[in-house]
């Protein structure tokens, strides 16, 4: 009954056009089941159409510096830092949350991967599936010419294709997937044809690019589902194209991302989907894309450059000095190239790699080691600095950072749209939260995203209304949840005002996901130490507020007081309302990395009536006696805030 219900929703987020197409799409997987799925055999092995038959992968038009001396030797990729790649290396069907396996026979368009929680989340399986560890072999056994590296590369490489047959199993389920893969590859066979191997390895890993590729540019995401994953397919095609000289893939594709770039994207850098690291997915793809156009004499186009460099100066006005991102939405780890086996901070790679393109720096942060194998030489030189401003107000794309005068408090404010298109897939019912970090270290902060596939109601809990720093009211979510992916009534959010003065910034959004009840809050920064933030609900209402606390707070409630501590500093929130009101510590969980969850503490307000306001005075910790100074002043003017000008 659930997934008929599920599916008669879905059908409502398309259109007619969508429809028709999807029952084209079922039509053509059922002729390629009888042309390719009968064959059982590896992608290596597919016959290409007369037309791809000549095509051959030139890697001297890839954007890899051969002489680069900043490597390091393959050891393991990092699946989430939760399971051993050892252990894994080549279970490529493993369901990784339980001991169950995907099966590796059916016909792969008609296998459900959702909420499969007998078997586990598939998205953890993929990552296995990527091939960075194929790249990453290839390019030690290119550096050190040890056979041990090869030796290992040809065992599971010849292992995963006997165990995945094209067209067979879980890993041809998605066309993104196909696309990540492929650059693996490309990577893998690269190194290899110049380290001077004759094995059949290298015919194997060319003819299995060329037939993923066909492959995508026949089923790549449309309509509804055409977010990052038709970027990332997109940028796969395109590889292919300008490597082999294939231009109905390369011409194609790039006319695609050019449209994609501007309806994905709102023009003052903000990726529609609401995801932070969604955003940066997709920036690295056009960035691989613009260094290989680059190297190929290819003009980038001038609307790229627009609007990549106004999402870089997105994602370095959400990160703070320390080198740490407030980040939004979703977050699955997700990333194109890695040469060896794990990106530590991915959003300091992204920042240095739009550094190299355009013309200007993002940071100062040490180059992974992605960027000494693919920038070239004439990309490297020193560029001016772009710093973030203490005030960044998003207003088309509804998004506010907020940094003290010292730059060690930085306040993230999402005032924006759920998510982007008809299903907003990556978004979560945020609407009006907020983060706060101080010297890099988290103070309030968003639950994450944990996990895609295993238990609907455990996806649900990190994306609901009560586990974000904002108002629920009447316990409900601010938008409706269909679906892991899919949402239906939704939130609309917008900016009410913004005043950005030497002496405070005052910023005042709304919205009516509890129509038709209207939330409006508004957030008063002083630009050191204190945030007021006004909550006001236009009727009576039973409301709550969460504060989501950092891992290692400790809290004590005095009277209509939170006294917060932990790692860096203290803060206080105090609660003024004309309603009697109750205030307890629950229990939560947030994810920091995708697979991961720990427990936290939140602060939960509850009360009714139409109007509270939250004071927040953070400190840095000191010695005991300079703190009870600083207390005790805090205490001093505490009557003295000016609550009752706040209405305004």
């Amino acid at each position: 009954m659930k997934n008929i219900k599920w599916l008669i929703n879905r059908l409502k987020a398309m259109e007619l056009r969508e429809i028709l197409w999807r029952v084209k799409e079922r039509q053509l997987q059922r002729k390629e089941k009888n042309i390719f799925y009968i064959l059982r055999k590896p992608v290596t092995d597919i016959p290409l159409p007369s037309e791809l038959a000549e095509l051959h992968i030139d890697i001297n038009k890839i954007s890899i510096n051969w002489k680069n001396k900043k490597w390091s030797r393959f050891e393991a990729i990092d699946l989430f830092g939760v399971y051993d790649y050892c252990k894994y290396k080549n279970k490529w069907n493993a369901g990784f949350q339980t001991l169950n396996i995907w099966p590796e026979e059916p016909f792969s368009p008609t296998i459900r991967i959702n909420q499969k929680v007998d078997i586990g989340d598939i998205r953890t399986n993929w990552e296995l599936n990527r091939h960075y560890q194929f790249a990453a072999l290839a390019k030690s056994y290119y550096c050190t010419r040890e056979k041990q590296y090869f030796t290992e590369l040809k065992n599971l490489f010849d292992d995963w294709n006997e165990h995945n047959l094209f067209l067979h199993g879980v890993e041809w389920t998605s066309a993104m997937e196909l696309a990540i893969r492929i650059n693996s590859w490309i990577y893998t066979f690269a190194f290899l044809k110049k380290a001077g191997i004759q094995d059949r390895i290298i015919y194997s890993l060319e003819n299995g690019i060329i037939v993923m590729a066909d492959y995508i540019s026949k089923h790549h995401a449309k309509f509804s589902s055409a977010n990052n994953h038709l970027i990332i397919e997109m940028y796969a095609v395109a590889l292919v194209g300008i490597l082999t000289e294939y231009t109905p893939w390369s011409d194609k594709a790039l006319r695609i991302l050019t449209d994609e770039i501007q309806k994905q994207n709102y023009s003052d850098g903000v990726n529609k989907e609401m995801s932070l690291h969604y955003q940066g997915f997709v920036m690295e793809a056009y960035g691989l894309l613009c260094l290989l156009m680059v190297k190929n004499n290819i003009e980038i186009p001038l609307l790229w450059k627009v609007y990549l460099s106004n999402m870089v100066e997105f994602v370095a006005d959400a990160t703070d000095d320390f080198e740490t991102t407030i980040k939004f939405g979703d977050d699955d780890d997700g990333k194109i190239l890695d040469l060896n086996g794990t990106i530590d901070n991915y959003f300091q790679y992204i920042l240095n790699l739009m550094g190299c393109i355009l013309d200007k720096e993002y940071t100062d942060s040490d180059w992974h080691e992605n960027l000494y194998w693919i920038v070239p030489e004439r990309l490297r030189e020193r560029k001016r600095k772009y710093v973030p401003k203490l005030v960044c107000c998003r207003k088309k794309g509804g998004y506010s950072f907020l940094r003290s005068k010292d730059r060690r408090i930085l306040i993230g404010i999402d005032h924006a749209a759920l998510g982007f298109g008809s299903i907003a897939a990556h978004g979560h019912a945020d609407a009006l939260s907020f983060q706060l970090y101080f010297d890099g270290e988290p103070v309030f902060v968003d639950p994450g995203t944990y996990n895609y596939h295993c238990g609907l109601d455990i996806r649900d809990a990190f994306r609901k209304t009560e586990n974000h720093n904002t108002v629920t009211v009447d316990g409900k979510n601010q938008s409706e949840m269909l679906g892991a992916f899919l949402w239906g009534r939704r939130a609309e959010c917008h900016l009410v005002g913004f005043e950005n003065t030497s002496n405070k910034i005052v910023i005042s959004a709304k919205h009516n996901g509890y129509r038709p009840i209207i939330h409006q809050r508004t957030f008063i920064f002083d630009r050191n130490r204190e945030l007021y933030i006004v909550d006001k609900l236009s009727a009576l209402c039973n409301y709550s507020l969460t504060f989501m606390l950092s891992p290692d707070a400790i809290v004590q409630i005095e009277c209509n007081a939170v006294f917060i501590s932990m790692g860096v500093c203290s803060c206080k929130i105090e609660f003024h309302s004309k309603n009697v009101f109750e205030i307890y510590v629950r229990e939560a969980k947030i994810s920091k990395r995708y697979g991961m969850q720990e427990n936290i503490k939140a602060v939960k307000v509850k009360s009714y009536g139409t109007r509270i306001v939250s004071k927040i005075t953070i400190w840095e910790i000191q010695n005991e006696d300079s703190n009870n100074k600083k207390n005790k002043r805090q205490d001093a003017v505490l009557d003295e805030a000016p609550f009752y000008a706040l209405d305004s």
